[in-house]
C-alpha cells in the first residue's frame, strides 16, 4: 500500500526565526494587525511511501530523515505524521 507521510520541520523554541519575524513586522507595520504577537514558520515535506503498514511507512521516513540529516536536531524539531 501507499501512505502519505508528512514531516514538519521548525526551529526549536529560543532559536531565531528570521522569516517569521519578517512576517510579523509586515503584519504590524503594513497590515496594522496588533493582535498577533509572534509568528513562527515551518517547512513541510510530504512523502508518498510504499509500505506494509502505516507504522512501517512512518518508520521508513524517520530513517530517511536520520540517515540523510533532513533537519538539524540541534536547532530544529521534526514532527512526523
Amino acid at each position: 500500500m501507499e501512505y502519505d507521510v508528512s514531516v514538519v520541520i521548525e526551529n526549536r523554541p529560543g532559536i531565531a526565526d528570521p522569516e517569521g519575524q519578517t512576517i510579523l513586522d509586515d503584519l504590524l507595520l503594513r497590515g496594522g494587525v496588533k493582535s498577533v504577537k509572534q509568528v513562527r514558520t515551518a517547512k513541510v515535506l510530504r512523502f508518498k511511501v510504499r509500505a506494509r503498514s502505516a507504522p512501517g511507512a512512518r518508520k521508513e521516513v524517520e530513517g530517511i530523515c536520520e540517515r540523510l540529516r533532513i533537519y538539524n536536531p540541534l536547532v530544529s524539531t521534526a514532527k512526523i505524521t
